[in-house]
């Protein structure tokens, strides 16, 4: 991933955080036939490492599982809140009219190795962290334990666990840093004009560093 000096985001807790917010990952592997992409959420877990890692689960009848092996390397890619930044907003653009769009957006990279985890209890384990830390923000949470235990015992056979322990980490925020701070003002006002209040925050964030 290309990334200017002004988008880097090299926080680990920074770029955890948005794994763990926006889960839902891209996840790259190479098979046989070549590159493949399936759309996953993964889990972020701190199990003691330097990166962590991710865990998660495919269908068994999804040929990822198979196809990429064990120990491979694969890439999960996390992105947040993106948006249009439209150069009507930049004050700079009464003053000289030198003003064009662009696109902000957050993503982070996560490579690593590709670990298949064929294994009933583990999966039952993997589901059960997922669905608690998801379901915790209602009132009244769901879990796998609500479920009829036959009825669960024959979904997790349909399912193989994956995990990608975690070698390296990139972070991309693209949120307007390389604007003055007059047009970074008016951008987070155009922004939340617009309804895009995540990318207002991203932009007042980084404005503030």
């Amino acid at each position: 991933m290309y990334i200017p000096n002004h988008f880097d985001e090299p926080r680990l807790d920074v770029m955890q955080a948005l794994m763990c917010d926006y889960p839902l990952a891209t996840l790259v592997t190479f098979s046989a036939a070549g590159l493949n992409a399936n759309h996953i959420p993964l889990h972020w877990v701190d199990d003691g490492s330097d990166y962590g890692c991710l865990r998660g689960h495919v269908a068994r009848a999804n040929p990822l599982w198979k196809d990429s092996g064990q120990n491979n390397e694969a890439l999960a890619i996390f992105q947040a809140e993106n948006a249009y930044i439209s150069p009507s907003w930049y004050a700079s653009k009464q003053q000289t009219g030198k003003v064009v769009p662009t696109w902000n957006y957050a993503a982070v990279h996560v490579y690593g190795s590709l670990r298949v985890i064929d294994d009933t209890a583990w999966i039952h384990d993997q589901l059960e962290a997922m669905t608690t830390r998801h379901e915790a923000a209602f009132p009244e949470p769901w879990a796998v334990s609500d479920a009829p235990h036959d009825f669960t015992d024959k979904l997790i056979e349909q399912i193989v666990g994956i995990e990608i322990g975690v070698t390296r980490m990139l972070g991309k925020w693209k949120v307007s840093q390389n604007q003055p701070a007059e047009n970074q003002d008016s951008v987070i006002q155009g922004l939340n004009k617009s309804g895009k209040a995540e990318m207002a925050g991203l932009v007042t964030s980084k404005a503030k560093n």
